[in-house]
């Protein structure tokens, strides 16, 4: 069975979260910022995310209580925007078609939430592809532990060393090296 990371490694979603993020600014009455920028803040999650573009950096602390105010804005703003502007990589639908092909489970394992990941992958036409979908609030924990990996095992009734992780990133890594399965880094 194969397992597939989504931002980083299906689509570049990072044209969305930047849009949201500023759009989330905006509101608040606070600078935007480069989407470049908000590239580097991608990864720890929204609540980091959003922490770090109040912040206007990697390593800024904000209040708790506008961090508070804050997170419901930017979920909004990113409901809004959601796929909009998410390129899918080169080769992402041959590459699933190729795995579909081979009769390999395919399951995407991410630590988007749920309510942003299953509109994302249908509005992107990769839906159909997929066996599974592992979001980062469909078990108690999430990548980098081996759980969601090790659910997709028993869910395809498959040793979690026949299992290939496929992602972008040290969280994804990290799960696979955890759970004891292969991955490719992307």
């Amino acid at each position: 069975a194969v397992m597939i990371d989504l931002d980083g490694t299906l689509a570049d979603t990072i044209p969305d979260l930047a849009e949201a993020a500023n759009r989330m600014l905006r509101e608040l009455a606070r600078p935007v910022l480069e989407p470049a920028l908000i590239r580097t803040f991608v990864g720890k999650g929204i609540p980091k995310l959003v922490e770090r573009a109040l912040a206007g950096g990697l390593e800024g602390r904000v209040d708790e209580r506008l961090l508070a105010r804050a997170l419901p804005i930017y979920e909004r703003c990113y409901t809004e925007v959601n796929g909009r502007h998410t390129v899918i990589f080169p080769g992402v639908h041959e590459g699933l078609q190729r795995l579909r092909a081979m009769r390999l489970p395919l399951a995407c394992v991410t630590n988007k939430p749920e309510r942003f990941t299953l509109p994302l992958l249908a509005g992107l036409g990769l839906a159909p592809y997929l066996d599974l979908t592992m979001s980062g609030d469909s078990l108690p924990r999430k990548k980098p532990d081996p759980l969601p990996l090790t659910h997709c095992a028993q869910f395809f009734a498959v040793p979690v060393s026949r299992l290939l992780m496929v992602g972008d990133s040290p969280g994804d890594t990290g799960a696979a090296r955890a759970a004891g399965c292969p991955v490719f880094c992307v």
